[in-house]
């Protein structure tokens, strides 16, 4: 099994170390990039193979994996590389897309008998260079189970959510608690400040309590000092949330907080903080005063 062939489409800050934790198991890997010097310094690092197209990329691939940017994304390289997969062969995408695009590509992949699982993440970049995310899927149980193994190389826990679009769906689900809990924090953070708390002592009393939460235990210091330089970026985060809410609507969900969050995301981006990560929300407080 560990030589099975393997192909990785897309090598930003998730990709390129969960393409790694592939090539560390011992798996046979192939990547492809849009910015081609990156796929061959990973290839590089990895002793892996660079291919120039996605469909070269996937030509040997019995499981072809996929990190891109958004539906615009995953659309364009599946299009490139849809004639270079073979018969049998899974397609796990860990795009964060859009529910519709996940049960169309599913649709459309098993016509030619070829599996498609969607399977966003979530555990940012930390998560991806530590080998330890949650990966969320949807589609056949066995497409799963035959990509489980692979998967196993850079995530603590994979979840068969349901069929296909359920993984899309978790993950908006996951965006959306991030963004209250985030907003929470950041008025916490904000209010400390204001008050002439100190932070250290705060964050001491109570991330042992019922306000404990990852984001507290990682970015709740780092946001009191400024620091938003942590990955996941707030551009990012509205494409989330933007999914989210369409789905909202769709099912007749009501989202007013993340809708509120959302335009407080804006905001930021406003500032200039497309690119801060999204712990960034306490900017908006901090700087109107």
């Amino acid at each position: 099994m560990m030589t099975q062939k393997v192909s990785f489409l897309g090598l930003g800050v998730m990709g390129y170390p969960m393409a790694g934790h592939l090539a560390r198991c011992g798996y046979d890997v192939t990547v492809y990039n849009r910015t081609a010097s990156k796929a061959e310094a990973w290839a590089k690092e990895h002793k892996g193979r660079a291919a120039p197209t996605p469909a070269e990329a996937v030509a040997e691939a019995e499981i072809i994996f996929a990190c891109l940017g958004d539906d615009d994304d995953v659309r364009a390289v599946f299009d490139q590389s849809e004639g270079g997969i073979k018969k049998g062969a899974v397609l796990v995408d860990h795009t964060t897309a859009s529910p519709s695009l996940a049960r169309e590509l599913h649709k459309q992949f098993s016509v030619k008998e070829i599996g498609f699982v969607d399977a966003p993440v979530s555990g940012g970049q930390a998560g991806a260079e530590n080998g330890k995310l949650s990966v969320m899927c949807g589609g056949d149980e066995k497409h799963v189970e035959a990509a489980r193994e692979a998967m196993e190389s850079f995530s603590a826990r994979i979840v068969h959510i349901g069929p296909s679009g359920h993984g899309q769906l978790c993950k908006a689900v996951n965006q959306i608690c991030i963004a209250g809990l985030v907003q929470g924090l950041s008025e916490g953070v904000h209010f400390a400040e204001k008050t002439g708390l100190d932070i250290d002592k705060v964050l001491e009393a109570i991330s042992g309590g019922a306000a404990q939460s990852w984001q507290m235990e990682n970015r709740a210091k780092t946001m009191a000092e400024d620091e938003f330089d942590f990955g996941f970026a707030v551009d990012w985060m509205r494409k989330d949330l933007r999914i989210a809410l369409n789905e909202g609507r769709n099912s007749g969900a009501r989202l007013p907080v993340t809708a509120l969050v959302d335009q407080f995301y804006a905001d930021v981006q406003a500032m200039g903080g497309g690119r801060w990560d999204t712990s960034s929300l306490v900017r908006r407080l901090t700087k109107s005063n």
